[in-house]
C-alpha cells in the first residue's frame, strides 16, 4: 500500500545537544535526527532552529545521549525553545521561548573538556563535537566531528577501557513522535566477531 507520510522518523537515539547563546548562556534542546560514521555525526536540523543557529556561530555542541530513564527530563523540553522571538511556524504548534532549559529540564551542566558548551550530567554518553561542514536544503544538515567521549562507568564494557556494554547500554529512542527503550538482544551479529579496535582510524 502506497502512504505519503508527513514525516519519517522510524526509529532513532534522541540527542540533547547543548549549545551556548549569543549571550555567553547555555542551551540545550532535544532532537532526534543524528546518525554516527566512525567519529563523525551528521545531524539534521530546521534551518529556523535556535540551536542551529548557535551551533552555526559557534561551531562547537555537546550531543548529549539520555537514557531510557531520563525519558522526563527530555519531555520538560519538549515544545520549548532558546528563540525569542518566537517563530511563527513554532508559535502556532504550541512552543513558548524558555531560557533556563537546564533548570526546567531538572538537568545539571557540568564542564566540558574540548569546547565551551556544557555536558549534561546525568547523561550517560556526551560527545563534544566541532562544525566540519554545513550543507542546506529545506533543512540544515551538519557534519561535527567528535572530539571527546564521556561516558558514565555503569555502561563501559568490563575488562574494556573504551567500549560500550551494549546489555547495559539503554538509549532513549524517538519513533514517530513517542518514546521508546529497547528491548533485549534479540539475536548475536556475526559482526561481533570483528573487534572494535578494527574500526579505529
Amino acid at each position: 500500500m502506497k502512504i505519503d507520510p508527513a514525516i519519517l522518523y522510524w526509529g532513532t537515539p534522541v540527542v540533547l545537544i547543548s549549545t551556548l547563546n549569543p549571550d555567553g548562556s547555555a542551551n540545550l534542546a532535544p532532537m532526534s535526527s543524528a546518525f554516527w560514521l566512525g567519529h563523525t555525526a551528521v545531524l539534521g536540523l530546521g534551518t529556523s532552529s535556535h540551536t542551529a543557529g548557535n551551533l552555526l556561530r559557534t561551531r562547537e555542541c555537546v550531543l548529549n545521549l539520555p537514557s531510557e530513564h531520563q525519558v522526563d527530563a527530555v519531555d520538560r523540553l519538549a515544545l520549548t525553545t532558546g528563540a525569542n522571538p518566537v517563530n511563527a511556524w513554532k508559535r502556532l504548534a504550541g512552543y513558548h521561548h524558555l531560557s533556563n532549559k537546564f533548570g526546567a529540564a531538572g538537568l545539571e551542566p557540568i564542564t566540558s573538556s574540548t569546547v565551551a558548551a556544557p555536558r549534561v550530567a546525568q547523561c550517560p554518553v556526551a560527545m563534544e563535537a566541532t562544525l566540519t561542514a554545513v550543507h542546506t536544503t529545506e533543512f540544515h544538515l551538519l557534519t561535527v566531528q567528535i572530539q571527546d567521549v564521556h561516558v558514565h562507568e555503569s555502561i563501559r564494557l568490563a575488562g574494556h577501557a573504551n567500549r560500550i556494554d551494549p546489555n547495559r547500554w539503554r538509549p532513549l529512542i524517538m519513533s514517530f513522535q513517542s518514546f521508546y527503550g529497547l528491548s533485549e538482544q534479540v539475536h548475536p551479529s556475526r559482526l561481533a566477531s570483528i573487534d572494535e579496535e578494527h574500526y579505529r582510524r
